[in-house]
């Protein structure tokens, strides 16, 4: 699909680490609380199936600074890709992509396989417990969502509402890559490794960041990729496979080789995949 004509915009430079942002989202989505064990000013460790966007601290040397000390401030959540690798990984076609550029889970489709979690690209996507309608407790993929309801009624994002520095904006990608070039500009005399990080990778990004140092220190990846395992699969041999064999045939076929190629358990290792109460 073509890149977004919205995106969120996230400017790290302009992040205090006040956490409003993290509220909202948790208020809006109404996501349950859980407790994790203490580790500073972050308050978790990574994103979770409950927790959908996180102000991340990172102490770094700037020898521009008079202390020679800077902290990295980011709020991290889901980058929603053009081409995003849970997607692809999806042996449910439960994960798709709205009219917003927001990549969204169908929690009825999803199984609670976990591949999705096993290939996200940054490490957003995790599995966590819902209620269904039928009042059972089921396990099911879990993330940002761009707040795409709040979208379609025409109000921006929980988060970017909340944000009252200007860190987070949300609006039409060629305004907000002309400010971001711009601001760019700017930062590089503070911060000389900044950067505007919109991936080519993963096709582009519907979120946008501009970074004041190395994508690493924020514990990005530099050139993000989908594994081209998976786009072979998903985009040529599946489609094909189900003209060939047709679909109830193809569905178990489907079933065996994405176990073989996206979980990393069936290769011996463990997938990367965390429950939380």
């Amino acid at each position: 699909m073509a890149a977004s004509e919205m995106i969120k915009f996230v400017d790290v430079t302009k992040c205090d680490g006040c956490k409003a942002c993290m509220v909202a989202c948790k208020s809006w989505n109404d996501l349950p609380a859980h407790t994790e064990k203490f580790i500073g000013y972050q308050s978790h460790e990574k994103l979770t199936a409950y927790t959908w966007n996180l102000i991340t601290f990172t102490e770094n040397a700037n020898k521009k600074q008079n202390a020679g000390l800077d902290w990295l401030l980011a709020h991290s959540s889901c980058h929603h890709c053009e081409e995003a690798g849970c997607e692809k990984a999806c042996p449910e076609d439960a994960i798709s992509h709205t009219k917003w550029g927001s990549v969204v889970i169908d929690h009825e489709k999803c199984v609670g396989c976990g591949y999705c979690v096993s290939n996200c690209t940054f490490d957003v996507v995790q599995l966590g417990k819902i209620t269904d309608k039928n009042g059972k407790e089921k396990e099911v993929a879990m993330k940002c969502v761009l707040c795409t309801d709040r979208l379609d009624a025409g109000l921006r994002p929980a988060c970017v509402t909340a944000c009252h520095t200007g860190s987070l904006e949300f609006g039409k990608r060629d305004d907000i890559m002309k400010e971001a070039v711009q601001r760019l500009s700017v930062m590089k005399d503070r911060y000389p490794n900044a950067s505007i990080y919109n991936t080519e990778g993963v096709g582009s990004t519907t979120t946008v960041y501009l970074l004041a140092d190395k994508p690493e220190l924020y514990g990005l990846p530099a050139n993000p990729k989908i594994p081209s395992s998976i786009t072979f699969w998903k985009d040529y041999a599946q489609p094909a496979g189900k003209l060939l064999m047709g679909a109830t045939a193809m569905a178990v076929v489907t079933g065996v080789v994405t176990n073989k190629i996206f979980n990393p358990r069936a290769k011996g290792g463990q997938a990367d995949v965390q429950e939380h109460e």
